[in-house]
């Protein structure tokens, strides 16, 4: 059995530049921005993803103390707007919760601003797919097995995607080898 702090989350990437090797396991953060696109997401992962974001864009607002220093929120801040650029993250994770029918408070999402792009590598949605798909198994087998079978998760509208391994900003650990974890 993985040690309780690996149990939701999934092995590296496939290797290219910049990538983390494949042949360790990885412990992961529990918060989550995902890269991926949320249609691919479970009720639980959506309303998380819509809270985590909302928490997110209250840090880049300077609106509270927690959180502040998470690494997923470095993408964010390396744009020329963080705030603008979190709002069109927000934006498409309410279209996806209107999409579902859930009621989703829309006066919390900021002022949407047109052309706001953010750089994603090849490498992080694979990695992210693999952590969601691991996610899925365990809380919701029969939309993993629906999802399992797509090859290659969409990016969230707000990212474009371009070669490369898994981000710097993804904290992942390997784990000693006498923890003897095999894996998903």
């Amino acid at each position: 059995m993985a040690p309780r702090a690996l149990r939701n989350c999934a092995p590296s990437a496939p290797s290219g530049v910049g990538a983390r090797p494949l042949n360790f396991p990885l412990r992961c953060h529990v918060v989550r921005l995902w890269t991926l696109h949320p249609k691919y997401l479970d009720a639980r992962g959506l309303v998380a993803l819509w809270r985590e974001g909302l928490l997110a864009r209250a840090v880049l607002k300077r609106q509270t103390k927690g959180y502040r220093h998470h690494p997923q929120l470095a993408r964010f801040r390396a744009h020329p707007s963080p705030l603008a650029a979190m709002n069109a993250y927000l934006r498409m994770v309410l279209v996806e919760a209107e999409a579902r029918g859930y009621a989703f408070d829309r006066k919390k999402v900021g002022p949407l601003r047109r052309g706001i792009r953010l750089r994603a590598t090849q490498g992080q949605l694979a990695f992210e797919r693999q952590h969601l798909l691991r996610k899925l198994r365990a809380r919701s087998p029969q939309l993993y097995r629906l999802r399992r079978r797509v090859p290659e998760f969409e990016p969230h509208p707000l990212f474009r995607v371009v070669s490369g391994g898994v981000e710097a900003w993804e904290r992942v650990v390997a784990v000693a080898p006498n923890n003897r974890w095999r894996g998903p």
